[in-house]
């Protein structure tokens, strides 16, 4: 009795130690991107700055390459993560530094010098072609309001400067304002609300402080271009008061850029404190406006599944079904009489899973798409789960990268399973296949990658991709992705092939005369999955290339579900047409009919280059808009296909496992 109170009493122990380190866990992670951070009256709060962004190129470029002050200390690359690097962010430290609730106003920052010819050149390029300048406080971008017509407008950061009856003006003056949420607890968790559920977040601060603290909630920026006195500001250090108080406003501009004459810079900072709680902070950035769009777009998508799934449901229910339950009633003379009288799918039982024409590049499209597929499916799952916010910068695309190589495993498996399932159990080759898998389509992105690259740094762009960062991913992709493509063909080698319902005849048979092109009907079919996406496609590229915020990942893989189902229809239907007219020729067709869908995705992106991004100048950013677009629509037509080509795959299988035919 006292040894089970005993085993009881250690479980106990073992149950509370467990909840305990779940609960300090908790301590250690939160959702999404980054603790709350306490600050104290007086805290020093440091902003940092981004690369400069412009929707007229799509070509980012340093912060310190235009002449604007640098801080005391130096440069400094703040921490970074591969996704932050591949999308062009660079984020280093600047000379603005608050104090935490201490309002201060014309603050001296520095002189520029004289600016010399090449400066004064790359300021007006800068100018014309509408860069802004990113700023960020406590993981916030800055954000400027402006008034259009009646409407707010918002935007993150600010113009470099501004073009006036052919002057150039700089903004030279920054008014910061600084929203703050107080809070009066200290080191403990404190229960935030985040609208249908609360959740318990740890806080940042001193230890064994008890004085109230504050929290970053908002961060805007109101730019000026005002006339400073050189003279004046000649003795003036950093960070000292200068000696007239400055007047901003923003609907007027008053200084001039010209060469070999300097600028000076200073900027003043309010702090107010606000409503807003820490977890509804993005809120300002992430309005979501048009949702009524979003779910006009998915109403969109259930009508053509309904549509597509009706044909499908006739196709199986009517036809199959009906042909399946007579043939299966009759006694086996009538059998033998009625396999005389066959017509339609029927009579290419013998030729139906006779392998295609380049059936290894099918299998490792194939092995490809699916891994794809499934970084898309697993990573917008995440993101809609709040594991990828916005706060978190260059999440996705890290996360991507790190599904993309897991998922190596499953692509090996299933190519090398359906080479060896073509080839009727075979095991000889399958390594080459899983290598052929592992560098296909990464093979293929790297070489329109680098080919890019070399436009960026020929454009000295913050874009191109850094030679340590090639290397990285050529370490990743080598070391990582491909052995795991090779344990998944092993799998694939070992696992048993699919074995078909029907023997496949010596002699092929000969496909009848066809009133119309079979081709012309599976480019066609790719209309119907675009349908599905095209409403959340243009918020997609909006995101990509206008610099807004995508964030409903919610919506999105609600569409991403849709579109699988419809790929799946309509492949499938297709390929019971092209049965029914003999033509035993489906396996690729299968996979173009839901693959013809990136034709019309690229067909979509030049009509957004000519139309809604009008404004791009040069031609390396139109080269630049194309690669991308092709490597896209290139991923899609793999992940698409390999939806069409497995579902018709199931259902040939199906259908002629079905019913036995000699």
């Amino acid at each position: 009795m006292g040894l089970s109170r005993m085993k009881l009493l250690s479980r106990f122990r073992i149950l509370v130690l467990a909840c305990s380190l779940i609960f300090q866990l908790g301590y250690g992670f939160y959702l999404p991107g980054s603790y709350p951070h306490k600050y104290v009256v007086g805290d020093l709060l440091s902003v940092k700055v981004n690369s400069l962004t412009s929707i007229e190129t799509e070509l980012p470029f340093g912060y310190y390459s235009l002449p604007f002050c640098k801080p005391k200390e130096g440069v400094k690359d703040s921490a970074e993560n591969l996704g932050e690097l591949l999308m062009g962010d660079r984020i280093e430290n600047s000379p603005y530094q608050f104090k935490m609730f201490t309002n201060q106003t014309d603050i001296f920052t520095c002189s520029s010098g004289p600016l010399t010819s090449d400066q004064f050149k790359i300021m007006k390029e800068r100018i014309d072609e509408m860069y802004q300048v990113n700023l960020i406080l406590d993981n916030l971008p800055a954000i400027r309001y402006t008034q259009k017509e009646g409407y707010v407008l918002r935007w993150t950061g600010y113009p470099v400067g501004v073009k006036v009856k052919d002057a150039y003006y700089v903004f030279n003056h920054l008014k910061f304002k600084v929203l703050v949420h107080k809070y009066e607890e200290a080191d403990m968790a404190r229960v935030m609300g985040t609208g249908d559920a609360a959740e318990l977040i740890p806080t940042i601060g001193k230890e064994g402080s008890d004085i109230p603290g504050y929290m970053v909630v908002g961060f805007e920026v109101v730019p000026c271009s005002v006339v400073h006195n050189i003279e004046q500001v000649k003795d003036l250090k950093m960070y000292q008061t200068y000696p007239n108080a400055i007047q901003c406003d923003p609907t007027t501009v008053s200084m001039p850029i010209k060469e070999g004459v300097p600028i000076a810079f200073t900027y003043e900072v309010m702090f107010e404190e606000s409503d807003i709680k820490w977890p509804s902070r993005w809120d300002a950035y992430l309005k979501m406006e048009g949702s009524k769009v979003h779910w006009f777009s998915i109403m969109n998508s259930m009508m053509v599944i309904t549509f597509l799934a009706g044909i499908v449901f006739v196709i199986f229910l009517r036809t199959v079904r009906r042909d399946l339950t007579r043939y299966e009633e009759l006694d086996k003379e009538a059998q033998a009489q009625m396999n005389e009288e066959l017509s339609g799918w029927k009579l290419v039982v013998g030729d139906v899973f006779r392998a295609p024409s380049n059936s290894s590049l099918l299998c490792i499209m194939v092995g490809n798409g699916v891994q794809i597929l499934g970084m898309a499916v697993v990573t917008i799952l995440f993101a809609a789960l709040g594991f990828m916010s916005p706060a978190s910068r260059g999440a996705l695309i890290t996360g991507m990268l790190f599904f993309y190589m897991i998922l190596g495993v499953a692509a090996g498996y299933v190519a090398v399973r359906l080479w060896r399932t073509m080839g009727c159990g075979d095991n000889k080759g399958w390594i080459s296949v899983s290598w052929k898998v592992s560098c296909f389509f990464p093979g293929i992105a790297f070489l329109i990658l680098t080919t890019l690259n070399f436009l960026l740094w020929g454009s000295h762009s913050t874009g191109a991709i850094p030679f340590s960062l090639f290397v990285i991913l050529l370490l990743l992709w080598f070391c990582i992705s491909v052995p795991l493509t090779l344990v998944g063909g092993y799998l694939g080698a070992k696992a048993s092939h699919i074995e078909y319902p029907v023997r496949t005849n010596q002699i092929p048979r000969e496909i009848p005369a066809q009133k119309y092109p079979s081709w012309l009907l599976v480019l066609g079919a790719g209309t119907l999955p675009f349908g599905t996406l095209f409403i959340e496609l243009f918020f997609i590229m909006s995101s990509i290339w206008m610099g807004r915020v995508y964030y409903v990942f919610g919506f999105l893989f609600i569409v991403l579900v849709l579109l699988v189902v419809v790929c799946a229809e309509v492949s499938l239907v297709l390929t019971y047409m092209h049965l029914c007219v003999e033509d035993w020729k489906w396996w690729w067709k299968s996979f173009f009919a839901s693959g013809s869908v990136a034709i019309y995705i690229f067909l979509y992106s030049i009509n957004y280059l000519i139309f809604d991004l009008k404004s791009l100048s040069g031609p390396v950013s139109s080269t630049l808009y194309l690669g991308y677009s092709l490597l896209m629509v290139f991923a899609i037509m793999l992940a698409t296909g390999t939806i069409g080509f497995l579902s018709s795959f199931w259902f040939v299988h199906y259908l002629f496992s079905s019913v036995k035919l000699d």
